[in-house]
């Protein structure tokens, strides 16, 4: 580490919780604890605003044994913000950051969050300042660009597909139309991760739709209603940012009057409308008796009991890697994760402005010609992240008696 450069570092967590985020945590703290030019670890209270506001623990001071308990926790352990800084904010963070003689800036996050340490990063280059700044990477949605997938995604897969495959089990003892709404503004993978639930020819989910893909409402109950008649049952996965061919989502023209977020956009998550009316669209207009609809929301973002343990690995690895980074590179930068061989994993740092403030999408090769369900190109790339031990159903084979009264 330059000598120019405070020995004091500070790490933060920000946007939507996920099932690994703690083990990037702890990742930099006990990697940071490693280096002797390393005086203190922070971490921030409620993530960026935890920083205007100076509220700042000490990880120092942490036992190994607890960070690692918490390591296996769910959810962000420093608490984490909504919060969207521009420029003013971003200077606040500094001016925090630099009162306090912070030489090292970690923020665990998505899209936003590594656009808020770009920004800070210029500012302190703007100024003269020694501060080395690095984006972690963190998302359930699994849209940063630049990276084969980011930590958080491969455990919530992992939970969509287990409750996909309890939902189908139940939709084929009483038959009917399940609708199941899973997260995802603009890209669907977490939604495609559904089809890992599927295991005989007639498993759900039998239709899936993705936000890559305009909506119609046309086209989705005609689906369902070819689906219905050949099963006698339809199982069916949605993402929540589905949208039709002018990109309004199809949650504010269902619900009419919807809630938006503090950044303009649709409300979608917090709702339940959507599964609701599309229930009540496939009733109506289908004349389907047995229709019911779930809203997975945020369950599947920090599930206790449903982790990835490839996910676990490479959540600590990319908190590690930023910190060494950081202490012998010189450069700021957003950690990458690239896919090796067969299933294996390298790490790279981009440069900030390469992934901040962008989104990844699925590709085209991951989803089929007809718009509804996913290629075999998906289910392979995905198969390795969910890790080991996936639970597995199993149907009865009894062969059936013979009836005695029938022919009476």
């Amino acid at each position: 580490m330059s000598s120019s450069r405070p020995g004091k570092i500070l790490v933060a967590q920000g946007g939507g919780p996920t099932a690994v985020i703690n083990q990037s945590l702890v990742g930099v703290a006990l990697e940071a604890r490693r280096h002797a030019g390393i005086e203190r670890v922070y971490g921030a209270r409620h993530g960026v605003r935890g920083i205007v506001d100076e509220e700042f623990v000490d990880l120092t001071q942490e036992s190994t044994h607890n960070l690692e308990q918490v390591a296996l926790t769910p959810a962000s352990a420093l608490g984490s913000t909504r919060d969207k800084p521009d420029l003013a904010y971003c200077q606040r963070i500094f001016a925090s950051l630099k009162a306090h003689g912070i030489g090292q800036f970690f923020y665990i996050g998505g899209n936003d969050s590594s656009d808020t340490v770009r920004i800070v990063a210029e500012e302190a280059a703007r100024v003269g300042y020694p501060l080395r700044c690095m984006h972690i990477p963190k998302t359930i949605d699994n849209d940063l660009v630049g990276n084969d997938h980011t930590p958080g995604f491969p455990s919530a897969a992992r939970f969509v597909a287990q409750a996909f495959a309890g939902a189908n089990l139940d939709n084929a003892a009483l038959p009917g139309v399940y609708v199941a709404v899973v997260m995802g503004r603009h890209a669907g993978f977490l939604t495609a991760a559904s089809v890992l639930a599927r295991k005989f020819p007639d498993d759900g989910p039998h239709l899936v739709y993705l936000p890559e893909r305009d909506f119609s409402m046309e086209r989705f109950l005609a689906d369902v209603k070819a689906v219905h008649q050949r099963h006698g049952r339809c199982v069916i996965a949605v993402s929540e940012g589905i949208h039709d061919a002018s990109g309004e989502a199809i949650a504010s023209q269902l619900a009419g009057q919807v809630e938006r977020d503090a950044h303009g956009n649709v409300q979608l998550s917090g709702t339940g409308a959507l599964a609701d009316l599309l229930c009540e669209q496939i009733k109506d207009r289908l004349g389907i008796k047995r229709v019911r609809g779930d809203t997975f929301g945020y369950v599947q973002r920090s599930f206790v009991g449903c982790v990835s343990d490839v996910d676990q690995r490479e959540a600590r690895e990319v908190g590690e890697k930023a910190v060494q980074w950081a202490m012998w590179g010189d450069r700021d930068g957003s950690v990458a994760i690239h896919r090796v061989g067969q299933y294996a994993v390298s790490y790279e740092l981009q440069p900030l402005a390469a992934v901040a403030g962008k989104t990844r999408v699925m590709e085209d090769r991951f989803i089929s010609d007809s718009g509804t369900d996913v290629t075999e190109a998906f289910v392979q790339y995905l198969r390795p992240l969910v890790g080991t031990g996936l639970p597995e159903a199993h149907r009865l084979r009894a062969p059936a008696v013979a009836k005695v009264l029938a022919g009476r």
